[in-house]
């Protein structure tokens, strides 16, 4: 089984749990723990958001969008056009039902698809890729289709590799059968300099760098 069809396997088995960080709809126990442990997934929305600015009338590229919360606020911030692209059939369903909810699914579309297979007939004025890279072994194909899909600005986010968190994380996601990958900040640079990215930012955010960067095209 390839790696691709794994991470699959694993998004479509846990696309609830995972959703249930944003919506908060678990026990107040789990909120607290999430609000602990898992905080670096809200700060790295406020950093997205932070750095997204001016939204109103750009179209949007959310790659790895999950259950669509991403996506659902940059419609809501008044993007003309967001495409969420997830390798996950669940995750893609469940995007669709939040961006209906908020009554933003004009503005929104979703498809099952990995950035290397999305071939669509534009290029975005805003790409995002937040909690992608985890999951990639290889990055530098995806980074540099990222790159080329893109007219403005890209906000990626990468685990970093010397923090406590890293190997119990790994270890918590191998027992799922999920690899997982950590990052140097030395590593992100290179990637996106042979990816055609220019680093405008790179920051520490919790346990995670998060970048802003633009094609150099």
């Amino acid at each position: 089984m390839n790696e691709e069809k794994k991470q699959e396997i694993y998004w479509d088995q846990h696309f609830k749990e995972f959703d249930q960080i944003y919506s908060y709809r678990k026990s107040r126990l789990k909120s607290i723990l999430d609000s602990t442990f898992r905080k670096d997934m809200y700060k790295r929305f406020q950093f997205v958001f932070e750095n997204s600015e001016p939204i109103e009338g750009k179209t949007v590229l959310d790659a790895g969008c999950g259950s669509g919360r991403f996506s659902m606020e940059f419609a809501k911030r008044k993007a003309k056009k967001v495409t969420g692209i997830d390798i996950s059939e669940n995750m893609i369903s469940l995007a669709k039902i939040i961006v209906e909810e908020a009554k933003v699914e004009d503005i929104c579309e979703f498809h099952k698809s990995s950035i290397l297979e999305f071939q669509p007939e534009m290029k975005y004025d805003i790409s995002i890729a937040i909690g992608v890279f985890d999951y990639i072994k290889e990055p530098l194909p995806e980074l540099t289709k990222l790159a080329k899909l893109s007219k403005g600005i890209v906000i990626i986010s990468f685990p970093r590799i010397f923090t406590w968190r890293a190997p119990v994380r790994k270890l918590r996601l191998s027992l799922n059968k999920c690899d997982v990958y950590f990052y140097s900040k030395s590593q992100i640079k290179i990637l996106s300099e042979q990816a055609g990215l220019n680093i405008n930012k790179i920051k520490k955010v919790g346990k995670l760098y998060c970048v802003v960067a633009f094609p150099n095209t």
